[in-house]
Formats: C-alpha cells, sequence, structure tokens
C-alpha cells in the first residue's frame, strides 16, 4: 500500500509546509540556476518494516500510510526521530504532531508578526574533489549510514539484466542508510558481507560503484543553521571515461571517479 493523495495531502496542508519539530520551512525556493528544492521527508510514526523504528506487528496493516501515522520532518528530524527512537516513542510523535497542527492553526490565526520569517537557504559546505572506488561492504555501510540524504546515480542501463543489478544494489543501499543504525552487530557484519558481495556481483558484469559524502548547511527560515550530509553513491561502467585510473604508486592504488562539483 502507499500514501495516496488526500493523505499526503492532508500532512502537508496540516503541517503547513514545515518540519514537526524545528518549523522550518520544508520546501526551498528556485534559484536563477535551480528549481526548488524538497528538503522535508513523510515519515511514518510506526514503521512498516519489521527493522524498522517504532514496528509494531498488531498496528494495522491498513493504517501504516494513513494520515494519522504520518508526520512531516525536515531531514535532519527525521534521522534524529528514527535513530533515537526510545525517546521518540510513537506517543512522543503523535504528541509531537498535534501540538504542531495546533500550532499551525493558532499561528495562521494570530498576529502574522509572530510567524518564521526569513528566507531558507542551502549550500554547500564540503564538496568532495573525487568519488573513491567501493570495494567492501563496510565502506558503503560507513558511507551511507548516518546520512540525512542520498544522492544516486548510474550509467545508462541498456539490460533488463542490468536494470535488475544496479537497481537492487542502489536500493539496498539506500535501505541500509536508512535502517544501519538499527542493526545488531551481528546483522551488521551480515549486511557487511552481502553488499561486499553485490560490489563483486557488479564488477563481474563490467561496473564500479564510487562513493563520496557531501555535507550542505541549511541557513535561515525558523531556525539556526544546521549540516546536511548527503551520501553520493554512484555505479559506472568501467569502460565509463570519467574513471580515472591512479598510479598503482599513489595512496590506494584505487581508481576514482570524476570530479563531483555538478553533484
Amino acid at each position: 500500500m502507499a500514501i495516496t493523495d488526500r493523505s499526503r495531502k492532508m500532512l502537508w496542508g496540516r503541517a503547513a509546509n514545515r518540519c514537526a519539530i524545528c518549523k522550518r520551512e520544508l520546501v526551498v525556493a528556485a534559484t536563477d540556476l535551480d528549481r526548488e528544492a524538497l528538503v522535508g521527508d513523510e515519515c511514518h510514526i510506526i514503521s512498516s518494516r519489521p527493522v524498522g523504528p517504532r514496528y509494531d506487528p498488531t498496528f494495522p496493516a491498513s493504517e501504516l500510510d494513513s494520515h494519522h501515522n504520518l508526520i512531516l520532518l525536515c531531514r535532519n528530524h527525521h534521522r534524529l526521530v528514527d535513530e533515537q527512537c526510545r525517546m521518540y516513542s510513537v506517543d512522543a510523535l503523535r504528541g509531537i504532531k498535534a501540538a504542531h497542527e495546533t500550532w499551525v492553526t493558532e499561528t495562521l490565526q494570530g498576529d502574522p508578526r509572530s510567524r518564521p520569517s526569513g528566507p531558507l537557504r542551502w549550500r554547500r559546505k564540503s564538496v568532495p574533489e573525487y568519488l573513491v572506488r567501493l570495494t567492501h561492504g563496510q565502506e558503503l555501510l560507513a558511507l551511507v549510514i548516518g546520512c540525512h540524504g542520498f544522492s544516486f546515480g548510474h550509467d545508462e542501463l541498456q539490460t533488463e539484466q542490468e536494470v535488475e543489478l544496479v537497481g537492487t544494489f542502489l536500493q539496498t543501499a539506500h535501505e541500509y542508510g536508512d535502517f544501519g543504525d538499527d542493526l545488531e552487530p551481528y546483522r551488521r557484519v551480515q549486511a557487511s558481507r552481502e553488499l561486499t558481495e553485490s560490489l563483486e556481483e557488479l564488477e563481474l558484469e563490467g561496473f564500479i560503484a564510487f562513493g563520496g559524502r557531501e555535507v550542505h548547511v541549511c541557513e535561515g527560515g525558523a531556525g539556526g543553521t544546521e549540516d546536511f550530509v548527503v551520501a553520493i553513491l554512484r555505479v559506472f561502467r568501467e569502460t565509463n571515461d570519467e574513471v580515472i585510473r591512479v598510479n598503482p604508486s599513489d595512496a590506494a592504488g584505487q581508481p576514482q571517479a570524476g570530479e563531483t562539483h555538478d553533484g
């Protein structure tokens, strides 16, 4: 089951396009160079995944994607509530959501001068010069776990087999990025091995995975300044001209991907 248009409209409308915790606006205005950016997440209070935060097997499956089980958060606070799910329990998040919707109603009906003001600005703080080749699952887990967002990409795929291979790899990496902090040590070891095997399978088919981290800073709006860490993951064909072969005498002796300044 997926989130319906009705539930989505209710969620964004009642939250007034703001994070339920920090009150930041979640749609950043377009610039002369880029379109508008969405920096908010539609978050489940009770996860639909057994390994997800606040999972409850007794909760009705039909209600998982309903408005009542969703809360609108900025990506920083989405990460926070999922990593600290004991502090941010089901009851706590329901209370936060209810208080925020009440705040929205009272603010819109009150003095406009009491409303948060000022444009929300989003700028890059730290950009990797190159993406580094990933050969082990531990490297990939370290890349995606703890990030606030993801930037995934790949070369043009030519067959259904390639779509399945690359798509499954990126989807798995994304899921571990979302829930990796909740894994017990033994399960994390299993995940590392699983990702190593996926990387090896990619290379057997002529693909190489590269990764890095980019740090953005969010300024203005209703809150202060916050860093936003993005995991960059790219899957290139080994014949791609962007793959730079380094001299074996260099540091790691590993190929690197081209510059990432275009994000």
